[in-house]
């Protein structure tokens, strides 16, 4: 039975991802959850504009305006799966290795609290940090700013 408190399309999205969990038979990254928000139809501004709603709840609208500003808007389900084939060489548990495709840590500051105890299991985080740079696309935020100081570097060069 449904909690009276709970609103409805929550309901809604949670039984698409518990269907997916069940199909997956675990735990999900963003991409993923991203990846099932456009085969909804959430990526389709024209939806928004005209109020159908019988496919996109305004929630899951919310959940896919925030995920495009997360590492999962530049992730494809190749570079998911290809780091979490190379991550199995670190001896990462399941939970860190989505953590760290969700989160795409850059540096050693933001990949050590994913990890539990690196020092004592001998992780190697470099190596993961290296894999990171590697596989995952950079974040959204990131590229913008790279093409805005390439451009920079361009119109400086042809003046």
């Amino acid at each position: 039975m449904r909690d009276p408190r709970r609103p409805k399309d929550i309901s809604l999205i949670l039984g698409t991802l518990n269907s997916l969990v069940k199909a997956n038979a675990g735990t999900v990254t963003n991409f993923e959850v991203l990846d099932l928000l456009n085969s909804k139809g959430a990526s389709k501004d024209t939806t928004r504009v005209m109020g159908l709603k019988d496919k996109v709840s305004s929630s899951e609208y919310k959940v896919y305006d925030y995920l495009m500003e997360t590492a999962a808007s530049t992730q494809t389900r190749e570079s998911v799966t290809k780091f979490s084939d190379k991550c199995k060489d670190f001896k990462l548990v399941k939970a860190e290795i989505l953590n760290i495709i969700n989160l795409r840590p850059s540096s050693d500051v933001e990949l050590t609290p994913i990890i539990e105890k690196p020092d004592e299991r001998e992780i190697d985080t470099e190596g993961i940090l290296e894999l990171v740079q590697q596989l995952l696309p950079p974040l959204p935020t990131l590229e913008s700013e790279q093409e805005e100081t390439e451009n920079a570097e361009q119109e400086e060069t042809a003046v």
